[in-house]
């Protein structure tokens, strides 16, 4: 399946020297690896023979390879990067030498952050999107979402995928090997296998002394959250931690790129805002997962799956942007009164502000926030995404638009 993000991986390499590409744990960055042209030597840093032919002499090693060259989990390696500097700047002009991939580490971006800064462009690799997965390239809505709105509707392509199969890539999640087997009973045993290794060998390399049963209990606590409003000190008053683990937890899920912390958009406010973050998994599959649901039945009769169905499309809506090169950051937005939106995508092309629903029909009622936002800042529209048939403007600049349309 070709993933979307190649082309942001492409135009990358054509301007920085190096590329990072990071993510989960078996999102398919070492697969993107695999298909680059056969000059590129690859080493993977999880291999013995590789890590310590790399780490003999690092400096050493960059002068015997000075471009194309592909380092996989570089978060193993953190002793390589002043290397991987120097070797850079010896020729800083030429684009396109080297890519390093890594997954579940906090401290790798902190790490380039520091060693690499102004010389690496980091991209973002998720699991697959809606489209990915049923092998459609990126939606026409995210292409045309900040062009002239007048134009939006009629302009659209027409949705490609029914509304069954958005319903069963929202129970089964976005990692790539399910979807390749395509078997449900693989699909339970891999999900199984792939929270214990992230727990068991992920986190016991990078966080030795993390006491991996407490963040266990921590993260099936933590979804039955998935979707809210965070508050350390609640959240670990819940569990029976003390405010400062709970925020450790909570990064160390947001760095490996299990959970997502939504900042609060409290920007030219005139209300008074809720700032703490919102969070969700990012992998509905996973969530779905630990919540121990059998069948598409189980989850549509679950009382939190309105709260799944929102991270879903919000996690989609924010791959969508990231696939076409937009330069955005993403919110959410909640009053002291009540009044939220789900998802605000700020980037220099404007504000999008975004309602996310599971059911058909809509209430005027249910635009309420979305219309002030709007008013208040000016905003040229916004979105609601549910499951209508057919896209239709529900009022002055706000469209409805059909999920399947993602």
């Amino acid at each position: 399946m070709i993933r979307h993000i190649q082309a942001r991986i492409d135009e990358a390499l054509s301007l920085f020297p190096c590329v990072a590409l990071l993510g989960v744990r078996q999102c398919g960055k070492t697969t993107l690896i695999n298909n680059l042209p056969r000059n590129w030597k690859q080493y993977d840093m999880e291999k013995v023979s590789d890590r310590e032919l790399v780490l003999r002499d690092p400096d050493l090693f960059f002068r015997m390879n000075p471009q194309q060259v592909a380092i996989d989990e570089a978060q193993m390696v953190p002793e390589l990067f002043p290397a991987l500097r120097v070797a850079i700047d010896n020729d800083r002009t030429s684009p396109g030498r080297f890519i390093i991939t890594g997954s579940s580490s906090p401290d790798l971006s902190r790490k380039i952050s520091e060693t690499l800064a102004g010389r690496i462009a980091i991209l973002e690799l998720s699991p697959f999107s809606i489209a990915e997965a049923y092998n459609y390239p990126v939606s026409d809505l995210f292409l045309q979402s900040f062009t002239k709105y007048e134009a939006m509707e009629p302009n659209l392509d027409p949705s490609r995928t029914t509304l069954q199969q958005i319903l069963t890539y929202w129970e089964k999640g976005g990692y790539p090997e399910p979807w390749i087997k395509r078997n449900d009973r693989f699909h339970d045993l891999w999900m199984s296998n792939y929270f214990e290794n992230y727990l068991n060998r992920d986190l016991a390399g990078l966080f030795p002394k993390l006491n991996r049963d407490k963040y266990r209990l921590f993260l099936q606590s933590l979804s039955q959250l998935s979707g809210t409003i965070i508050n350390y000190s609640d959240l670990g008053r819940n569990l029976g931690l003390s405010a400062p683990t709970a925020r450790e937890y909570l990064e160390i899920a947001h760095g490996t790129f299990v959970w997502r912390s939504l900042p609060a958009y409290e920007k030219n406010a005139t209300k008074r805002i809720v700032k703490h973050p919102k969070g969700h998994f990012r992998d509905c599959g996973l969530l779905h997962h630990l919540w121990h649901i059998d069948d598409q039945r189980d989850l549509l009769s679950h009382p939190l799956m309105g709260r799944s169905w929102e991270s879903m499309i919000i996690e989609n809506i924010i791959q969508g942007f990231q696939q076409i090169g937009l330069i955005f950051q993403p919110y959410y937005y909640r009053t002291g009164a009540g009044a939220e939106i789900d998802l605000i995508i700020e980037s220099s092309k404007g504000i999008l502000p975004i309602e996310i629903k599971f059911t058909q029909k809509i209430n005027r009622r249910d635009l309420r926030a979305l219309k002030d936002f709007i008013k208040e800042r000016n905003c040229p529209i916004g979105w609601v995404i549910h499951n209508c048939e057919r896209v239709e403007w529900l009022d002055d600049k706000i469209l409805g638009i059909p999920a399947t349309y993602l």
